[in-house]
């Protein structure tokens, strides 16, 4: 923290205080243990996976406001399928849910949100029997409109773990808290523990190479600070940062004055880069975690790694186009 607190204050003073062409139109190619799905094609995974469940359907949601996915998990339920839902109960559209999942049969809880630390439930989590998808991406009315990524997971020990973090939630949102130990692995959760702020890290530390990221919210010291420091060491950095966000204007001055190149995604009116995901040499991570204080050490998150060939490639490919056309 000293580091970054000295880069950031000299920093400060010198700045004066589509898809990729590659994948099909409805989504990556079948037969992988992991997938990347991005912006509307991922509420095609959302509906086949909960479709075709057999067995369980776990879900935990910020924003769950879609009401073809409300609709669905019935359905799972009617046809004898255990389906289990977590959402925050700060978020309107997700209590409105919540009450139609109860009316259908369906077992629904509240996260129990720390109101004095400004806590939310930010996961964005799907368990489908055997598989699971881990990403950024709301279930909001209009979320499809937004730029951001899911990773479908169909590795048992990665589905496994997101099961363990998803029953740590609803036991806690049962009133019984048992919070598991910290944990290094493909899957990271922050609250409890700081799991996904030292997967960050290690990531940004690590890269030699490149470094493209494509981040909703971006205020954190530190990371800001190893943004720079991975460039000053020789790798690529590139950031590309929504420009709704006021708050994201510290972090575009620091970083164009520590000579890292960033853009703004052009992104249309009523449109977010919902993204938090970077690509660091060949480690790819995302989730719903903003690189921010909260996300990073407040809220409860979930996001996940991996150095699949085909999903880097996937994801690489795309943020080329999105760093062309953004300005």
């Amino acid at each position: 923290m000293v580091r970054a607190a000295c880069l950031l204050s000299i920093l400060l003073s010198l700045a004066g205080c589509s898809r990729p062409a590659s994948a099909p139109p409805d989504g990556p190619p079948p037969g992988a243990d992991v997938r990347l799905w991005q912006d509307a094609s991922i509420f095609t995974l959302v509906s086949g996976l909960i479709g075709s469940a057999h067995e369980r359907v776990m879900v935990e949601m910020y924003e769950l406001g879609r009401e073809e996915v409300v609709q669905a998990l019935g359905a799972a339920k009617a046809r004898g399928v255990e389906v289990r839902v977590i959402t925050d109960p700060t978020v309107k559209p997700s209590r409105r849910s919540a009450a139609q999942l109860e009316s259908l049969g369906v077992a629904e809880r509240f996260y129990p949100v720390d109101d004095t630390r400004h806590q939310i439930d930010h996961v964005k989590l799907l368990v489908a029997d055997e598989k699971a998808a881990v990403g950024g991406m709301n279930w909001g009315r209009h979320s499809d409109r937004n730029h951001d990524y899911v990773l479908e997971i169909r590795v048992a020990a990665e589905v496994d773990r997101v099961v363990s973090i998803f029953d740590q939630d609803w036991d806690l949102a049962g009133g019984h808290p048992a919070p598991q130990a910290e944990f290094v692995g493909a899957v990271a959760q922050t609250a409890p523990g700081s799991e996904i702020r030292a997967m960050l890290e290690s990531a940004l530390y690590h890269a030699a190479h490149r470094v493209m990221a494509e981040v909703y919210t971006l205020t954190d010291a530190e990371v800001i600070a190893d943004l720079v420091f991975a460039h000053r060491r020789g790798a690529v950095v590139r950031v590309i940062l929504d420009p709704n966000q006021s708050y994201n204007q510290r972090a575009f001055v620091l970083l164009r004055t520590g000579g890292v190149e960033v853009r703004w995604y052009p992104v249309p009116k009523g449109v977010l880069l919902h993204a938090k995901i970077g690509l660091f040499d060949g480690l790819l991570v995302l989730g719903s975690a903003n690189w921010t204080l909260s996300g990073l050490g407040v809220n409860h998150e979930l996001d996940v790694e991996t150095t699949d060939a085909a999903v880097v490639q996937a994801y690489a490919t795309r943020f080329e186009s999105d760093w062309a056309k953004s300005a």
